[in-house]
């Protein structure tokens, strides 16, 4: 029996749900004889579902010499979003589930992730270091608006003065610009904003349950009139799909108020190639193999290398030519500033049940 392609479905960023690099065997369609009954049925679109995640830690630690923090919080694990590229993917499997529709549809949360934040902060051993919000997932997701742990996380660190850098692409941050107002004051908090292309199709293909172009620039303005620190993340920049918009990002995220860029290279670690490339031959098989032999060029003949330095980037003359780009436009738009500067003499402690009392205390 032949294996059946999967097709796309209308507001999923995966073409397919195949098999985690752990399971044991792995699961396909295949042609029964009943072919033409299935084309002629309405497949069921999968729904997205939420359940609990026990993890007992919020905050998670890294030692990565090429991201500017070392720790972070991610209230979700999954995201509906369903960006095609996104690198936290491959995370999926380790739950026993697919990186493709799964990572998309099944979401695990932490509704007890602000408690559990305001114990380790308040543990002795804890030492101060800008937090990152977002890392992985992105904490403003559509399921947000109902959990709102992310404000929630907010409330937690903003109490205690605890400085804080967020990535999203979601207009949902303005919900909160109550808190980043006030803790952008403090010179506490940041926001990076993730633009990956300003075309509408292009956008809707590649992160189909993610805001518009337009929208996410207009936040950008809007919390630069907040008086936030706002940065536009152009990524991933993707090899003639995308890159030839970089400027044109910079130029409009620095028109709306935009003090700072940075920029990636399309990432393909793991699952996340095979997947992305039946994204490409689903949607733009005139140019997918164009592409994969570019991305193969910047990473020295493989589809991805994991090489400290070079992931974010890759290497070669195709990367090193984006790069000079991206240095030319930050001059020519005044996107140089340092916005994640953040104040680290503000943090006080948690109170704990038991600790001792000042006895200079008011």
């Amino acid at each position: 029996m032949n294996a059946l392609p999967d097709l796309p479905q209308k507001g999923r960023g995966a073409v397919s749900n195949r098999t985690g690099r752990f399971e044991p065997a792995e699961r396909i369609a295949v042609d029964d004889g009943w072919s033409e009954a299935r084309e002629a049925e309405e497949p069921e679109a999968p729904r997205t579902t939420l359940e609990v995640d026990t993890t007992r830690r919020i905050i998670t630690r890294n030692r990565s010499p090429d991201v500017p923090f070392d720790r972070s919080i991610n209230p979700y694990k999954g995201c509906e979003h369903g960006c095609i590229y996104c690198f936290a993917r491959p995370t999926h499997a380790y739950l026993g589930l697919s990186p493709g529709l799964d990572f998309e549809t099944r979401l695990f949360h932490k509704p007890d992730a602000p408690e559990r934040l305001l114990e380790e902060l308040a543990d002795p051993k804890y030492r101060l270091g800008i937090l990152a919000l977002g890392a992985n997932t992105d904490p403003y997701q559509p399921v947000e608006r109902e959990q709102k742990l992310t404000r929630r996380i907010l409330e937690v660190l903003a109490a205690h003065d605890h400085p804080v850098a967020i990535v999203t692409k979601s207009t949902l941050v303005l919900r909160d610009a109550d808190i980043l107002r006030d803790m952008a004051a403090k010179g506490l908090v940041s926001v990076s904003i993730s633009v990956t292309t300003l075309d509408n199709k292009l956008a809707r293909r590649m992160e189909p349950r993610a805001p518009t172009p337009g929208k996410r620039l207009a936040t950008i303005g809007s919390l630069s009139t907040l008086g936030v620190p706002v940065s536009v993340l152009a990524s991933p920049m993707i090899p003639a799909l995308n890159d030839f918009e970089l400027e044109a990002i910079l130029e409009a995220a620095a028109g709306e108020g935009a003090g700072s860029a940075n920029y990636i290279v399309l990432r393909l670690p793991r699952e996340i190639a095979g997947l992305f490339a039946e994204w490409l031959e689903a949607h733009y098989p005139d140019r997918a193999r164009h592409v994969l032999g570019l991305m193969r060029q910047m990473h020295g003949g493989e589809i991805y290398t994991s090489n400290w330095g070079e992931r974010m980037t890759g290497s070669g003359e195709y990367a090193e030519l984006l790069r000079q780009r991206f240095q030319l436009a930050l001059r020519r738009y005044g996107l140089a500033q340092r916005v994640h500067d953040l104040d680290t003499s503000r943090f006080r402690r948690p109170e704990r049940a038991g600790d001792q009392l000042d006895l200079f205390g008011a």
